[in-house]
């Protein structure tokens, strides 16, 4: 952002996880959950970050927080980058001596307000925005393809129109881009509204299928990885006879095999996991498997069936929780569960401890040190913008990754606000200093704070709960060209992932 041409990789990172149209909009306004579903506005959802966000009128969007101040801080970070660029080119088009703007934006606009363009006319107005944006035809070019969709296949040369737009208004009008909070979201804000709905509806699952005082292994993960584990190679045994587990999943992760990873699904239904697709506004799913419910005789793991039924693991897999979500979610599961429904006599009001045996995280962070698909195995969390330090005795160590052609670091990782304006010099200090800060991550000390505060303060859990967390690198923030804006992780990731996962389930379901 501190150059004068406009980032146009960090603005595809951004808006991505912005609402359609936001460009458009003069005025944001941040709510909590406020009943929109039961209006005729339609939810638009961004495509990477799972929000209701409605647009009121042609100046006005809603966006619905439902995940806490993490939430907040990753709008305004985006929206911040947003407008630093929409100001680029502000200075570009706009001549602060007359109040005029160049030809170039004259030429661009008419361009946006004729439509539907042929290649000839698009090709004339990308020359325009080039000298605008302050690169090259071709990147202007390159960048129009990345931004087209079906619906909107001249977006770039709109967002580009009305990023400036909005921004010459402000400068030449004082017509002042606004972002505000709606007064039931400062009256909600911090309490666990969302993340209480959602532990309650999960124990009450587990209840349901006589789950809750069984020995419960916490994983949070992604959707798959822990299904695939178990399942993908007896469910699809027809299909890929003979090939390599890691050929196995990569073809699943493919988004054009959703057959394949449906048949993944049903199957796993029939051998004893169930799905908890999430109505409470966390945005988290949850899988739980039964153990006891699995044919171990044809999976890869060293199960000890002998055990009486009581004794077998409950595997808890949720979806990633986002920020300091992961506090008010699993603090909220931590707690014991009070029965408040009318079962068998006596029942009615009783007071569940849960037998939480241990807590796993597996998640995506950025390197400091290494690239993309490398392994970080922490020993301590430090939360950003304080010295507040979590240290802890992971299960999960350096030795267990090596000999997999991935390079494994070990050391602290420090807990952000969010992904995007990062600090380099901060970075820097911690990796160098005698912090050894190995990477950094969004939810790592909010999990540690919940999983203290249960096991040795409120003892709802037990005091030695095993704790394991593992992160692979989704990228390399002190490096130009390895960000997050420079991509996803596509087929590299699914090696570490299943590296880990494999690694988590080994300790869980090995143990003698």
């Amino acid at each position: 952002v501190a150059e004068d041409k406009v980032e146009l990789n960090g603005l595809m990172y951004i808006l991505d996880r912005l609402p359609i149209g936001i460009e458009e909009c003069r005025y944001v306004n941040l709510t909590s959950d406020e009943g929109y579903k039961k209006s005729h506005f339609k939810p638009i959802i961004p495509p990477k970050r799972r929000r209701n966000c409605y647009r009121v009128d042609d100046e006005q969007m809603n966006i619905e927080i439902t995940r806490g101040r993490s939430d907040i801080y990753d709008i305004l970070t985006h929206l911040t980058f947003l407008y630093i660029e929409s100001q680029k080119i502000c200075r570009r088009v706009y001549i602060d001596e007359t109040g005029e703007t160049t030809r170039d934006w004259f030429k661009l606009e008419t361009a946006v307000k004729k439509g539907k363009l042929s290649q000839g006319e698009r090709e004339v107005a990308l020359i325009h925005v080039a000298n605008i944006i302050g690169r090259t035809f071709e990147e202007a070019l390159d960048a129009y393809r990345t931004f087209a969709t079906k619906q909107k296949p001249e977006r770039f040369l709109h967002m580009v129109y009305w990023m400036g737009k909005l921004a010459i208004e402000e400068e030449r009008d004082n017509n002042k881009r606004t972002i505000t909070f709606s007064p039931i979201l400062r009256e909600r804000l911090g309490h666990h509204i969302h993340g209480e709905a959602w532990a309650n509806t999960i124990k009450k699952t587990l209840q349901k299928n006589n789950l809750l005082q069984r020995p419960i292994h916490i994983i949070s993960a992604n959707m798959h990885s822990v299904m695939n584990s178990l399942f993908a190679e007896k469910a699809l045994k027809k299909e890929f006879s003979g090939k390599e587990k890691l050929e196995l999943y990569e073809v699943l992760s493919l988004p054009e095999n959703g057959a394949l990873r449906d048949k993944v699904k049903a199957f796993a239904h029939k051998n004893g996991m169930i799905s908890v697709d999430d109505t409470t506004g966390t945005n988290i799913d949850v899988q739980i498997f039964d153990t006891a419910k699995i044919d171990f005789g044809q999976i890869n793991y060293d199960f000890n069936t002998t055990l009486p039924e009581e004794e077998k693991p409950v595997l808890f897999v949720m979806d990633y929780a986002f920020g300091e979500q992961a506090y008010e979610t699993i603090d909220e599961f931590l707690k014991p569960y009070k029965d408040k429904a009318a079962g068998k006599e006596g029942e009615k009001g009783k007071l569940y401890f849960l037998n939480v045996a241990s807590v796993s995280i597996m998640g995506k962070a950025g390197i400091l040190e290494g690239g993309k698909g490398d392994l970080m195995i922490p020993s301590a969390h430090i939360f950003e913008g304080t010295a507040d330090n979590y240290p802890f005795k992971n299960e999960l160590c350096k030795e267990d990754f090596e000999g997999h052609g991935l390079r494994v670091f070990e050391g602290t990782m420090i807990t952000v606000l969010g992904t995007s304006l990062q600090n380099k010099d901060l970075l820097k200090f911690f990796h160098d200093s005698t912090w050894n800060v190995v990477g950094l991550e969004m939810e790592g000390a909010h999990y540690q704070k919940a999983i203290q505060s249960a096991s040795r303060i409120r003892k709802s859990i037990a005091k030695d709960v095993e704790v394991r967390y593992a992160y692979y690198a989704s990228d390399n923030p002190l490096e130009t060209g390895s960000t997050l804006a420079s991509g996803g992780l596509g087929a590299t990731g699914v090696k570490p992932t299943y590296l880990i996962t494999e690694r988590i389930l080994e300790q869980i379901l090995n143990k003698r």
